[in-house]
């Protein structure tokens, strides 16, 4: 069960209301290397995460918390933003190909198409903000 689970150190950051922001360090995994300081491909970087908790008051700017998400939402946001369009685009360019002579007029249509596909995954925005919503747990020192 725990391996479905995916957890991340953060700093509560702002709260309004039932919103919080917490700040998490997203790492990769060269970043947590010992050998990192001789590697160029090490990297860290903070995120924001909006977090809504009816219990946001208990909470303080500058307090330690977990944030928990679902991995099936990190699978899905995977998917929704990589391999659809992936297999739209090349899809869409064999169509393209089959119907054209000209490659390049194929090639510009077949990413023309990923406009659609982006404008309506806009469209949802709160749709799926609702879906990939995490959750915040104290931690206990």
């Amino acid at each position: 069960m725990t391996n479905n689970i995916i957890k991340h150190l953060g700093i509560v950051e702002n709260i309004q209301d039932s919103h919080l922001s917490v700040r998490i360090v997203q790492t990769s995994a060269c970043a947590a290397c010992s050998a990192k300081g001789h590697c160029s491909s090490s990297d860290s970087k903070d995120k924001i995460i909006d977090i809504t908790d009816t219990a946001a008051a208990s909470y303080q700017v500058g307090e330690r918390v977990m944030v928990v998400g679902e991995m099936s939402m990190g699978m899905m946001a995977v998917v929704l933003a990589f391999v659809l369009p992936f297999i739209l685009l090349i899809f869409s360019l064999f169509l393209f190909m089959a119907l054209m002579e000209n490659e390049l007029y194929a090639a510009l249509f077949s990413l023309a198409v990923l406009m659609p596909y982006y404008f309506v995954l806009w469209l949802n925005k709160m749709r799926l903000k609702q879906k990939f919503s995490f959750t915040i747990k104290p931690i206990n020192n």
